[in-house]
């Protein structure tokens, strides 16, 4: 495994009302959120670097503004047949 080390202020956690430990998993979630949305990790690989479960990374992405699910109109078809 490789490490990426992120230097940023002392003061930042405190900017945005966190202790060091939850600022630092919410910018983990937040780039796997991101790298998830342009498709670079799947959903289980944003999870493992989020460090949380597939199914949580999931429901936690709507607080990102991304949603977890992108079908195109073939994919709903297929899956709910024709909706007109």
């Amino acid at each position: 495994m490789v490490t990426l080390r992120i230097e940023y202020p002392d003061d930042w956690s405190a900017a945005f009302h966190q202790g060091r430990d939850a600022f630092e998993q919410e910018a983990k979630m937040a780039m796997a959120v991101k790298l998830f949305e342009m498709g670079k990790l799947t959903s289980g690989q944003a999870a493992k670097l989020a460090g949380i479960s597939r199914v949580q990374f999931l429901m936690d992405c709507a607080r990102f503004g991304v949603p977890s699910v992108t079908w195109d109109k073939d994919e709903i078809e297929a899956e709910f047949g024709r909706l007109s």
